[in-house]
Parts: C-alpha cells; structure tokens; sequence
C-alpha cells in the first residue's frame, strides 16, 4: 500500500509542477475561482493632458523609431479587454517637443486590449523622461496618463488603461 504524505512542502511541489505542466480548470471544493468583478477605473494624472491634441491620426510609427510606448485597456468592473481603443501618444523625444504636431500619433488596441506603438526615445523634459498617453474616444470616460520613466536610458515604457463607461 502507497502512503502519501501532504505537508506544506508537497502541496507547494505538487501545485508548481500541474503549473508548469499547463494544468487549468483544477475545481477545489469550497473555493470560488477569482474574478475581476470590481475593477476600479483608471483616474487621469496630474499634467497627463499637457500639450494634447484632439484627434491626433492613427500612425504606424511616430518619427524614426527605437523606443516602445505599450499597455493594455480593460473594462472597469468585469476586467474584460477592450479591443479597437484608440489611444493617443505624446512625448518630448530625441527629434522634438511635446508640443510638436510630429511628436503626437495615436494607436488601437488589438483583440486582446493590446497597444503597442514605436516612436523616437523620449528624453527629459523638466528633469523628468515621461510619455504621456490619453484615452479619448467617448465611449468611455477619458482619461490622461503621466508615467514617468524610471531611467532616461529605457528603451520602453508601459502604461494601463481601465475605462468607466460615460
């Protein structure tokens, strides 16, 4: 007869391995699967909407590229993604100001509420290297982000969206 052992140390073996196995659906009585069911919306930062432009065009690319503005936009509430969002880019970068019409682009979200958009690296402004991103399509509330780089040297920048209905 096989004796099985159940410790800390087993339980924590055994969860790390159907983990890394791809083992999904697992029901344990008596616990509720997770769900996003209050996902507080996105509130606009302070200086998010300094040098917007209304209705900035779609673009593949702002400038000549190597730096990656990326994120996501949820739904508030339920967590859902939203897909086909358009979101507006700006930043003071290697080839002009924040202010400059060629330093704004906007993007959509792709099925899974995905942006990705390639512009010129962003650069100081004011001692801080910071994008500034904007949702403003009226479906939702609009909201301006501010997200400061943790170093003038990254390559990338992340940003997250999660929209109240108006």
């Amino acid at each position: 007869m096989t004796t099985i052992l159940l410790n800390r140390r087993s339980l924590l073996v055994a969860g790390g391995s159907a983990c890394a196995a791809g083992v999904s659906g697992l029901i344990v009585p008596g616990v509720a699967p997770a769900v996003a069911k209050d996902l507080a919306p996105t509130p606009s930062m302070r200086g998010g909407s300094n040098n917007y432009r209304a209705g900035a065009p779609v673009v593949e690319r702002i400038g000549r590229g190597g730096f990656w503005m990326t994120g996501t936009v949820r739904r508030a509430g339920d967590g859902a993604p939203l897909a086909g969002q358009r979101i507006q880019i700006w930043a003071h970068t290697t080839e002009g100001y924040e202010s400059d019409a060629r330093s704004h682009g906007a993007t959509l979200t792709d099925q899974n509420g995905v942006f990705r958009l390639e512009m010129p690296q962003i650069v100081p402004a004011f001692g801080q290297p910071h994008g500034h991103l904007a949702y403003d399509s009226g479906a939702f509330k609009t909201v301006f982000l501010r997200p400061v780089m943790p170093s003038a040297k990254a390559t990338s920048l992340e940003a997250h969206f999660v929209l109240q209905p108006v």
